[in-house]
């Protein structure tokens, strides 16, 4: 779980440098501790919270983003029914580096970089140089290498997004991608959606 923070800046650096793009992307980085933050969706008041720690490296985690959060959202997040909370549980350095960037990004742009990293998760996550592919991934997204460089090179970001997924696996016994607790309890259904559609309706009718 732990990866160096000189193995991703020396990456950057070089990434920056190959690439040959000069100047800011039009899209700002946020500050650490608004990167730092929870991802939510849904109303802050709805009856049931559901939590996934996910990595975006990890091809279940895709398979559940497009075919089961996709579903959840609809009928549940949307409805007011569901809190959905969205937390990043890297799995190796790649995965580490897309949950930087996608967070650099902000809380309002996060979903729509979950999205496109999920969307080309095997192009750079088999790349020879996952940071190269990312970088080229984020600049489609509105994010420039400088702004990818800067993020990478935030010790404090990454460090903060280790501790957290190592307190998940501590606290909570989340030790694979992707893991969903539906109000509070870990779920054995979280790639069965109609199982998990029955979880969460019954976690509602308790609620009520």
């Amino acid at each position: 779980m732990q990866f160096t923070r000189r193995t991703l800046i020396a990456t950057a650096c070089a990434t920056v440098v190959s690439l040959g793009f000069m100047g800011k992307a039009e899209a700002k980085i946020v500050d650490t501790e608004t990167a730092l933050q929870d991802i939510v969706m849904g109303k802050a008041d709805a009856p049931v919270e559901i939590i996934e720690y996910a990595s975006l490296a990890c091809p279940a985690c895709r398979h559940f983003h497009e075919n089961i959060f996709s579903i959840i959202k609809t009928e549940y997040i949307d409805t007011g029914k569901v809190k959905f909370i969205y937390r990043d549980f890297p799995t190796n350095t790649p995965a580490l580096a897309a949950a930087m960037i996608s967070r650099c990004a902000g809380p309002d742009r996060h979903a729509g970089m979950v999205d496109i990293f999920f969307d080309t998760q095997s192009q750079w996550e088999r790349s020879e140089n996952p940071l190269q592919a990312l970088t080229m991934v984020a600049r489609m997204a509105g994010i420039g290498p400088t702004e990818v460089d800067e993020c990478i090179k935030n010790s404090e970001l990454m460090n903060g997004i280790q501790n957290n997924a190592k307190k998940a696996n501590e606290e909570k016994g989340v030790a694979a991608t992707p893991t969903v607790f539906v109000a509070g309890k870990m779920s054995e259904h979280g790639m069965d959606l109609e199982k998990l559609k029955k979880e969460i309706d019954e976690a509602i009718k308790a609620a009520m």
